[in-house]
């Protein structure tokens, strides 16, 4: 079963007409086109957010750097030393 939440929007005339047009041009409800275009608006910056973007000078950096040789600092090695004296059953 879908659970579906409500919306209410309140917009001026001008506005109204201009959705109202729209969506008679796409064939689809005033509702119905509203939250289609607000949908994909949604989808599309949430899409972005979620990616992180580079320069080229930032990328090479990064990519210098995870594939750069591992080089564990003192208390890394310490911590890994210290791991591989403990007797393990």
């Amino acid at each position: 079963m879908t659970a579906f939440a409500r919306f209410d929007l309140k917009l001026d005339a001008e506005d109204k007409d201009l959705l109202s047009r729209a969506a008679s041009l796409m064939g689809t409800t005033m509702a119905g086109f509203v939250r289609s275009a607000a949908k994909e608006k949604a989808q599309t910056l949430l899409g972005q957010e979620s990616r992180v973007t580079l320069s080229k000078r930032d990328f090479l950096a990064f990519n210098a750097a995870i594939n750069g040789a591992f080089s564990p600092n003192p208390v890394l090695r310490s911590a890994l030393s210290a791991a591989a004296k403990v007797k393990r059953a």
